[in-house]
């Protein structure tokens, strides 16, 4: 009850330039015109309140999730996609920033502008599980997400996974519960990607098509988080950090919002 009102009462808190800042992208030029204030102190009410929020909302809307959880995760993507033991779609998302000083081309992506990277796991309702923005926009997926503390874990084996099952129609062989990616990703015993390659059998293509319905959960979710927060949607005229921090917000108010529309 008490974190309950603590989530509350920071919501109600959340400054207008903020909200401004979050839902139409406008830089802090404009907003000095709008709120009749500088632009350092509009640059730190939005970064202070921004941090404010994962700090208060990361606890309840983005825990590292339970093995009774991720099951009910896995239920939903095989009733979704037929795809079973899925307990997440992982992939990598650019967000442009403004390249800083001295910082050569640590931020310049092979698309051809300045970066940094949103890694996140999302599951079959478009929300959240982990989220890493750290990174620089040089580098690939695969490094990224080695070498973030959720990746970390799964690849030393130290997540808290359900234990292995049998996928349905069979009583034997149990399978281990997976997150899944694109081409980009290493082959994992908790990680698969589509087979490679365009002569494919019969069964591959099957394999390969119900992996496809089930990631397409990922991109979707970037699609809607870039669509509800349009801050997202062009090149964030501050530095790396204070983009991290924008981020992650826009994150952990997506998740809120998603599990609480159409509430009073």
């Amino acid at each position: 009850m008490r974190n309950s009102t603590k989530i509350q009462d920071c919501l109600q808190e959340t400054d207008e330039e903020d909200e401004t800042v979050l839902s139409t992208g406008t830089n802090f030029v404009a907003l000095q015109f709008e709120f009749l204030l500088g632009q350092s102190s509009i640059s730190s009410i939005v970064r202070e309140t921004c941090q404010s929020l994962w700090e208060t909302l990361q606890p309840q809307e983005m825990p590292e999730p339970n093995p009774n959880q991720l099951l009910d995760i896995a239920k939903k993507f095989y009733l979704k996609t037929t795809f079973p033991n899925c307990i997440g779609a992982v992939d990598g998302k650019h967000i442009r920033c403004v390249n800083p000083n001295n910082a050569g081309s640590l931020f310049f992506n092979n698309k051809k502008y300045f970066s940094i990277v949103l890694m996140a796991v999302v599951d079959a309702d478009y929300c959240f599980i982990t989220i890493d923005v750290s990174t620089y926009g040089k580098d690939s997926d695969t490094p990224i997400f080695k070498e973030s503390p959720f990746g970390k874990k799964l690849y030393s084996e130290q997540l808290n996974l359900p234990a292995p099952t049998c996928l349905p129609n069979t009583n034997n062989s149990p399978q281990s519960y997976v997150i899944i990616g694109d081409e980009a990703f290493g082959l994992h015993r908790n990680l698969l990607r589509p087979y490679p390659g365009r002569r494919l059998t019969f069964k591959r293509k099957i394999f390969n098509y119900r992996l496809s319905r089930a990631r397409r959960y990922v991109e979707c979710a970037f699609g809607i988080l870039a669509n509800k927060w349009r801050v997202l949607n062009s090149a964030m005229l501050v530095e790396p950090n204070f983009a991290d921090d924008v981020v992650k917000a826009c994150c952990i108010l997506d998740n809120y919002v998603r599990r609480r529309d159409g509430e009073i």
